[in-house]
């Protein structure tokens, strides 16, 4: 038995150190690996003659037989073996989750009809009808020993990364230090933005769309460092980082606060608010001045987000809002009349959500959604050009100076395959006070646009 008992734990050893005689680039390095493995079967084979050796001699009564006293130990050696493999290949605390969400898209305006899956986010621009779904998402997620909290997560062409300079696959990148007490933790990385009821993830969002206050009124991420505190129901973060930018350009040297608090009242409920302040990117910069003909030169503006959110979940009832404000200084879409300069872009929405589910399978959801954004020529955030695509400017035929206010109603049902398969089916009739949006067979602007959407949502 000893010797059946050697080769099975020299078998257990073998695979735990398979990883490292992997990895040998010479002899001398393999042969200190198969003397370390030496070493370990020695250690292990020791272990096992001291649990033999305290076994109770033949005949004694213990609530096992010495045979079977024996097994066992042989069992928790061997479990010792594999949590030694688990630890030295790094999988201690490690959690891998992922999703994938292929989408179908019809989109009245723009005459287009079919499926999107990793599509490229910069192929034809962040829009509504081509937001974060139709992605292939791998989370990484380990705990260290000491509380230390490190994330990675990858979206090829879907993620924050794509959006913020159009070819990185990391959608987050983030580490968590716990600072003498776990309430309190350092953050810091690249975090994507955290204001709203609405989560980017399709699992965690109930219709395949997002509001209108999450597309064109909030950041993509942030990169930065700041705190995370814990204090019972309230949980606050705060970082000081650049806006959607990764690095900053010439030029360009203020970073932004940005915050969120979140305050749990109860089991059903809670809310929280979020802001943002200091300078971000001003798409206006690069352009010219169409009275005196020379560059504005403006690289980044001061920029003023806030926004607060609520919900109400119960049984099968789901009730959700957020109201925002924003302004950025100099990233209006139409600049003064007479002297050319640029001026602010100012904005104000809210949107509203429930849904109810009629079986254990089966929900209905209604969103509805409003943004008033007519200074001066309008002008969201990131958006300080007419964009017929989202409905976002003046009627070009009408006055410059007004923007077109916009309106949003979704009307989806959300079915539940499994514990980790959903189908989600979305109507959509965006609306505006003027015609922004191009029909692209007639050429003609309208006020309105019309969008179906429906995706099968996997996750594990």
């Amino acid at each position: 038995m000893k010797h059946v008992f050697r080769l099975s734990t020299l078998g257990v050893a073998l695979a735990a150190a398979w990883p490292l005689g992997a990895a040998a680039q010479s002899n001398e390095a393999l042969l200190k690996e198969l003397q370390a493995l030496k070493a370990r079967v020695e250690q292990l084979e020791g272990k096992l003659k001291d649990a033999e050796a305290k076994l109770p001699p033949a005949g004694a009564q213990w609530g096992m037989t010495p045979e079977q006293a024996a097994e066992l130990n042989r069992v928790v050696v061997k479990s010792e073996a594999l949590e030694d493999a688990r630890d030295s290949a790094g999988f201690k605390g490690l959690k891998i989750s992922g999703w994938a969400d292929p989408t179908y898209i019809w989109n009245r305006n723009t005459r287009t009809s079919g499926f999107q899956f990793l599509n490229a986010v910069s192929d034809g621009g962040y829009a509504y009808d081509n937001s974060y779904f139709g992605s292939a998402t791998i989370d990484f997620q380990k705990e260290m020993e000491n509380g230390t909290r490190w994330r990675l997560t990858l979206s090829p062409q879907r993620g924050v990364g794509a959006v913020v300079d159009g070819k990185s696959i990391v959608q987050e990148a983030s580490v968590s230090v716990p600072l003498g007490e776990p309430t309190t933790r350092l953050i810091a990385g690249q975090i994507p933005d955290w204001s709203g009821y609405e989560y980017q993830q399709p699992m965690l969002n109930k219709l395949v769309t997002h509001n209108l206050l999450y597309d064109f009124t909030l950041p993509t991420a942030y990169t930065g460092v700041g705190f995370e505190l814990t204090s019972g129901k309230w949980l606050g973060k705060v970082v000081v980082a650049n806006m959607n930018a990764t690095k900053r350009n010439p030029r360009e040297k203020t970073p932004v606060i940005a915050y969120r608090v979140d305050y749990s009242r109860g089991e059903y409920q809670g809310f929280g608010f979020a802001g943002v302040h200091g300078k971000a990117a001003n798409f206006r910069g690069d352009d010219v001045n169409p009275i005196t003909g020379d560059p504005y030169n403006t690289r980044d503006t001061v920029v003023n987000l806030f926004e607060v959110d609520a919900y109400f979940i119960r049984g099968d009832l789901t009730l959700q809002g957020q109201v925002g404000v924003g302004m950025q200084k100099q990233a209006a879409i139409t600049a003064d009349p007479v002297t050319g300069a640029l001026r602010d872009s100012r904005w104000a929405g809210v949107s509203v959500l429930g849904a109810y589910r009629f079986t254990p399978r089966l929900e209905g959801i209604v969103r509805a959604d409003y943004i008033s954004n007519k200074k001066n020529g309008g002008g969201l955030l990131g958006y300080g050009f007419a964009d017929p695509v989202n409905g976002i400017g003046p009627d070009p035929a009408g006055d410059p100076e007004v923007g077109a206010n916009r309106t949003a109603l979704s009307l989806g049902l959300g079915y539940v395959l499994d514990e980790n398969t959903s189908i989600k089916a979305e109507y959509r009739l965006d609306r505006a006070s003027q015609p922004v949006f191009l029909d692209v067979k007639s050429g003609v602007l309208r006020k309105s646009n019309q969008v179906f959407g429906a995706s099968v949502v996997v996750h594990f």
